[in-house]
């Protein structure tokens, strides 16, 4: 392998609108990951989306065909996760899942379940969301909780409409509370970069980020110091990337593409 990207460790794809959309995998994506891997580029599956754990995304990566025994799974909640603990962060009220606070409290952090005591608002992509969670984060945050969110995507992509992310929920507590997170761990910031360079022991220009979205994928590869390669397969066309200023180290169709430039 000698292309472009001859100098890279670890490809870390976004999912939706990159491996997939919905429950189907782009065409050709299975087969070029598969060449990656057999050049022994190490394959990370990157997301924002927090609504779930790293181990519902591996079962929907197997169901599809594209999980290696040695890839990796890393999302939002996972790193936001170990900045919390790291961070002494307190007692947490976690805006999610019963899935994900089940999997906060596994990884020893101190859940608050009615806000009584919180310290810190942890904002995920909740699909459990309430008017009564609402409240109980929005009072925590007028009063001066911390407040830490996921990521911040406005909207995550679905068949026939978008559906409203945590980017949405961020802007209606910026309008009932008066507040933004103080910090946001996904793309486009550079926590996951960081946290996934120590774990691979890899430097930041050792990994290339594969994207479909331009202000989420493209720049936080820009931010953090990788590669970058923009996919048009789901949110970016082409005329959205010719009027931005973000650019990135290539333009592909798809990930399908992908192998030639190594």
């Amino acid at each position: 392998m000698n292309g472009k990207f001859g100098g890279i460790k670890a490809a870390l794809f976004d999912l939706d609108g990159t491996v997939y959309i919905g429950g189907k995998l782009i065409p050709g994506a299975k087969e070029a990951i598969n060449a990656l891997r057999r050049g022994g580029i190490k394959i990370v599956y990157l997301t924002n989306n927090s609504s779930a754990d790293a181990e519902e995304y591996a079962c929907k990566l197997t169901r599809l065909g594209v999980l290696g025994a040695a890839d990796e799974v890393c999302s939002s909640l996972t790193v936001g996760a170990k900045y919390l603990k790291e961070h002494n962060c307190g007692r947490v009220y976690a805006v999610a899942s019963e899935r994900v606070k089940s999997y906060l409290e596994k990884q020893g952090i101190a859940l608050s379940e009615g806000g009584g005591g919180a310290d810190t608002v942890f904002l995920t992509y909740d699909k459990e969301l309430n008017y009564d969670k609402l409240v109980t984060a929005n009072r925590l945050l007028y009063a001066g909780a911390n407040y830490v969110a996921t990521h911040a995507d406005k909207v995550c992509p679905a068949e026939g409409a978008p559906l409203p992310d945590a980017g949405s929920f961020i802007a209606l507590f910026k309008e009932s509370s008066g507040r933004l997170p103080d910090v946001i761990i996904g793309k486009p910031y550079p926590y996951m970069a960081e946290y996934l360079s120590e774990k691979l022991n890899l430097a930041l220009s050792e990994m290339l980020m594969v994207g479909d979205r331009l202000y989420t994928d493209i720049a936080f590869g820009v931010n953090s110091g990788l590669k970058t390669a923009l996919v048009l397969s789901g949110e970016t066309t082409e005329k959205m990337y010719s009027l931005s200023d973000i650019k990135a180290d290539i333009v592909i169709n798809s990930i399908a593409d992908l192998p030639e430039y190594f």
